[in-house]
């Protein structure tokens, strides 16, 4: 009966230590899958979210499990030209799953009121972080 109980706290232990260490794994899993699809921005069209300069981390799965809804950020290629990459933020989602995308900064953005809707099959995964400049650091809303 003793080995039996010690048994049990042991095993009560490793499970409470490991379910203490799960978010940090899934954060550290988060990171580096989204290191590889990194983010530069450059230009104003996303201010005051996001300004020339910062860069960001991407989540390549973010939209696997759920397609993007409005006020969610996306990073998908220019219709326009598409090596080209863009971070824009949803404003509309159509019955057909395309998306109206729109820059925060009006003025200073190309965005779905120059070329259309897009596919949401198209985006490319979620910008979530902003990790340069330091004093911005910080996620994204």
């Amino acid at each position: 009966m003793r080995i039996r109980a010690t048994f049990t706290l042991a095993l009560l232990a490793a499970s409470t230590v490991t379910a203490a260490w799960d978010p940090a794994r899934a954060t550290f899993r988060l990171v580096a899958r989204s290191w590889t699809s990194r983010v530069a921005i450059a230009g104003r069209s996303m201010e005051p979210a996001l300004d020339d300069g910062d860069w960001v981390l991407v989540d390549p799965d973010a939209y696997r499990s759920r397609p993007p809804r409005p006020g969610d950020l996306i990073l998908a290629p220019d219709p326009r030209q598409p090596e080209r990459a863009l971070i824009k933020r949803v404003a509309e989602v159509d019955r057909a799953g395309r998306l109206t995308i729109l820059g925060d900064a009006p003025d200073a953005s190309t965005d779905s009121r120059a070329f259309g809707t897009i596919a949401a099959a198209d985006v490319h995964g979620r910008p979530w972080f902003r990790y340069w400049p330091p004093r911005r650091l910080g996620p994204l809303r």
